[in-house]
């Protein structure tokens, strides 16, 4: 039976902005970025949301940000991630809201689409260095060639190895990481160790959790799960040969028994603890999960790869959250200063501290190179990050009765791929044309 269009948008994030933005947007004022002086010796207070997810991140520049100037203050308000879009909708359509949002960037295209952010393609092209700004944190807030938002920070998923496990194992990092075929092959060394030691991670029931590591390995084989621009997109599951071959790899990991047993029912409550605690080999996080309370000594002996696709390729998830100013801000000047010191390259490598990655290439200077090692992998490869542009990514990937964890469920732990993949692209195409319309 197909759902209503007001039981999708209830069920969905994307539907609830939709439906409390389809009417009110436009009557909020347009910011004009190309006044003269825009951006400089602003004044003021400026109101700044933030997700209390990457408030770490953004705090340490508010910080630095008042120690370097004292004309503009900076409120911040930390937002919980699930409640973020429909509070941001609540403000936009009660004409109150704040300067800037530091927003999750999978979410940007919600408001950029229903006409509720600022222009600020000509303010980002100004920026020192634009030309070297995460190409997946823009696409997500670009419309029509202009954009919207500007990336802020990076909360990217690559493959971390226990350099130990591999050693003992007899395989080489590099020769293993290549290919489906390399990860079999470390995995099955790995799991030979015995004593409870584990080739891969797999949090088999957390359904975000899955879109952030599993999505890369696909994407790597230079395809995607959603096809079209949005007003009419549609799935790309049935008949998907990258990601056909990636159901079968997560499933042949857990029949040859080189995941954990627990990664049946694992939601991801426990984070990294199987990878941390030194018995598991490889597995797909970010920066911030692994290194901010690891003891050194353990992270001397873990490297960083790019994930791959079954033959080759490399690609990881662009996370994060973009910047952008919501029309009728009543301070967009201020804030876009503040903006501006955020993504310079001097803030920006301060970020691992917090618990994340920078959003430019060219923080990766020998100074940052030798401070945090871990975190240089996605800055070299900027151009390997995605994410998918829709407006029904929620839906789809984060909630737990959404196609995708039913997808990598039946095809995983049941052996139903194919059928997995068939059930999988009529639900896909449903949500994508009910949000669309």
């Amino acid at each position: 039976m197909e759902f209503s269009r007001r039981t999708l948008l209830t069920l969905a994030g994307a539907g609830t902005a939709s439906a409390l933005l389809a009417s009110c947007a436009h009557r909020l004022a347009e910011v004009d970025v190309t006044v003269a002086g825009f951006g400089e010796g602003a004044k003021g207070t400026i109101n700044v949301w933030c997700r209390s997810e990457t408030q770490t991140g953004i705090q340490t520049m508010v910080d630095a940000f008042h120690a370097a100037q004292d004309r503009i203050r900076v409120r911040l308000t930390p937002v919980l991630g699930g409640q973020y879009v429909t509070k941001l909708a609540t403000a936009i359509r009660g004409g109150r809201v704040p300067d800037l949002v530091d927003i999750d960037d999978i979410n940007s295209a919600l408001f950029i689409y229903r006409d509720a952010f600022t222009d600020l393609t000509d303010a980002v092209r100004r920026l020192p260095g634009a030309d070297r700004l995460s190409p997946g944190h823009l696409a997500l807030a670009t419309r029509n060639k202009r954009y919207y938002g500007v990336p802020f920070l990076a909360d990217n998923s690559v493959m971390w190895c226990n350099v130990d496990l591999f050693e003992r194992a007899g395989v080489d990092v590099d020769e293993a990481t290549g290919s489906f075929a390399g990860y079999l092959e470390a995995g099955r060394a790995i799991t030979r160790l015995g004593r409870g030691f584990y080739g891969w991670s797999l949090p088999g029931n957390a359904s975000g959790s899955l879109g952030f590591r599993v999505q890369p390995h696909i994407w790597a084989a230079k395809t995607d799960l959603i096809a079209g621009q949005i007003g009419s997109q549609r799935g790309n599951v049935a008949g998907n040969e990258a990601l056909r071959r990636t159901l079968e790899f997560l499933r042949t990991l857990w029949t040859e028994k080189l995941v954990p047993p627990g990664a049946y029912s694992d939601d991801n409550s426990r984070g990294a603890a199987d990878f941390l605690g030194g018995r598991v080999g490889m597995r797909s996080d970010s920066y911030g999960s692994i290194v901010p309370d690891t003891k050194p000594d353990f992270l001397k002996r873990v490297e960083v790869r790019l994930l791959a696709g079954p033959e080759g390729g490399r690609s990881f998830f662009d996370g994060g959250d973009n910047f952008s100013i919501p029309n009728g801000a009543a301070n967009p000047s201020a804030a876009w200063e503040f903006v501006r010191f955020c993504v310079d390259v001097t803030q920006q490598s301060t970020l691992p501290s917090g618990g994340y990655t920078p959003i430019r290439s060219d923080a990766a200077t020998p100074e940052f190179r030798r401070r945090y090692p871990l975190a240089v992998s996605p800055l070299e490869n900027l151009d390997a990050g995605y994410a998918p542009l829709s407006l029904s990514y929620n839906r789809i990937y984060n909630q737990s009765d959404g196609p995708w964890l039913e997808m990598i469920r039946r095809a995983v732990f049941e052996g139903e791929v194919e059928a997995a993949m068939e059930d999988a692209q009529q639900r896909y195409d449903l949500i994508l044309r009910q949000a669309d319309a």
